[in-house]
Protein backbone atom coordinates (compact mmCIF):
# COMPACT_ATOMS: atom_id res chain seq x y z
CA UNK A 1 0.00 0.00 0.00
CA UNK A 2 1.19 3.50 -0.78
CA UNK A 3 0.19 7.13 -0.49
CA UNK A 4 -1.16 9.16 -3.41
CA UNK A 5 -0.01 12.60 -4.56
CA UNK A 6 -3.03 14.78 -5.34
CA UNK A 7 -3.62 18.31 -6.59
CA UNK A 8 -5.41 20.94 -4.55
CA UNK A 9 -8.48 20.51 -6.78
CA UNK A 10 -8.47 16.75 -6.11
CA UNK A 11 -7.98 17.42 -2.39
CA UNK A 12 -10.99 19.74 -2.11
CA UNK A 13 -13.41 16.96 -1.14
CA UNK A 14 -10.97 15.84 1.57
CA UNK A 15 -10.62 19.41 2.84
CA UNK A 16 -14.42 19.74 2.94
CA UNK A 17 -14.83 16.48 4.87
CA UNK A 18 -14.68 17.09 8.65
CA UNK A 19 -13.42 13.52 9.18
CA UNK A 20 -10.24 14.11 7.15
CA UNK A 21 -7.13 14.48 9.31
CA UNK A 22 -5.09 17.34 7.80
CA UNK A 23 -1.43 17.20 8.79
CA UNK A 24 0.93 20.18 8.47
CA UNK A 25 4.59 19.12 8.75
CA UNK A 26 6.07 22.61 8.44
CA UNK A 27 7.85 24.26 11.37
CA UNK A 28 5.76 25.73 14.17
CA UNK A 29 6.43 29.36 13.20
CA UNK A 30 5.26 28.81 9.63
CA UNK A 31 2.17 26.99 10.90
CA UNK A 32 1.35 29.85 13.26
CA UNK A 33 1.79 32.39 10.43
CA UNK A 34 -0.88 30.59 8.39
CA UNK A 35 -2.23 27.11 7.79
CA UNK A 36 -4.99 25.12 6.16
CA UNK A 37 -8.07 25.25 8.42
CA UNK A 38 -8.45 22.28 10.82
CA UNK A 39 -4.86 21.15 10.20
CA UNK A 40 -2.66 19.73 12.96
CA UNK A 41 0.97 20.80 13.13
CA UNK A 42 3.02 17.61 13.55
CA UNK A 43 6.65 17.64 14.69
CA UNK A 44 9.09 15.37 16.47
CA UNK A 45 7.59 16.71 19.72
CA UNK A 46 4.07 15.39 19.14
CA UNK A 47 4.34 12.66 16.49
CA UNK A 48 4.16 9.83 19.02
CA UNK A 49 0.97 11.22 20.52
CA UNK A 50 -0.52 11.66 17.04
CA UNK A 51 0.32 8.07 16.08
CA UNK A 52 -1.16 6.78 19.33
CA UNK A 53 -4.43 8.73 19.11
CA UNK A 54 -5.29 8.78 15.38
CA UNK A 55 -7.45 6.05 13.84
CA UNK A 56 -5.65 4.22 11.04
CA UNK A 57 -8.68 4.17 8.75
CA UNK A 58 -9.13 7.95 8.64
CA UNK A 59 -8.18 9.84 5.48
CA UNK A 60 -4.88 11.63 6.10
CA UNK A 61 -3.92 14.66 3.97
CA UNK A 62 -0.30 15.70 4.48
CA UNK A 63 1.14 19.02 3.37
CA UNK A 64 4.40 20.94 3.70
CA UNK A 65 5.71 24.10 2.01
CA UNK A 66 5.68 23.10 -1.67
CA UNK A 67 4.89 19.38 -1.73
CA UNK A 68 8.29 17.69 -1.41
CA UNK A 69 8.68 16.85 2.29
CA UNK A 70 5.06 15.74 2.49
CA UNK A 71 5.89 12.75 0.26
CA UNK A 72 8.34 11.35 2.79
CA UNK A 73 5.94 12.03 5.64
CA UNK A 74 3.09 10.37 3.73
CA UNK A 75 5.23 7.30 3.15
CA UNK A 76 6.03 7.25 6.88
CA UNK A 77 2.32 7.33 7.80
CA UNK A 78 1.63 4.44 5.39
CA UNK A 79 4.44 2.46 7.05
CA UNK A 80 2.81 3.19 10.42
CA UNK A 81 -0.41 1.55 9.24
CA UNK A 82 -2.56 4.39 7.92
CA UNK A 83 -4.65 3.07 5.05
CA UNK A 84 -5.56 6.20 3.06
CA UNK A 85 -2.81 8.83 2.89
CA UNK A 86 -2.52 11.73 0.47
CA UNK A 87 0.34 14.15 -0.16
CA UNK A 88 -0.75 17.61 -1.33
CA UNK A 89 1.08 18.62 -4.52
CA UNK A 90 2.24 22.23 -4.25
CA UNK A 91 1.80 22.23 -0.48
CA UNK A 92 0.75 25.28 1.49
CA UNK A 93 2.09 27.62 -1.21
CA UNK A 94 -0.43 26.18 -3.68
CA UNK A 95 -3.23 26.43 -1.10
CA UNK A 96 -2.50 30.13 -0.51
CA UNK A 97 -2.19 30.83 -4.22
CA UNK A 98 -5.67 29.36 -4.91
CA UNK A 99 -7.45 31.21 -2.08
Amino acid sequence: MSYKCISLDEAQSLLDNPDTVIVDIRDKGSYEDGNIPRSINISQDNIDNFLEKTERDKNILVYCYVGNSSKGASDYFVQKGFKTVFSLDGGYEEFVRKQ
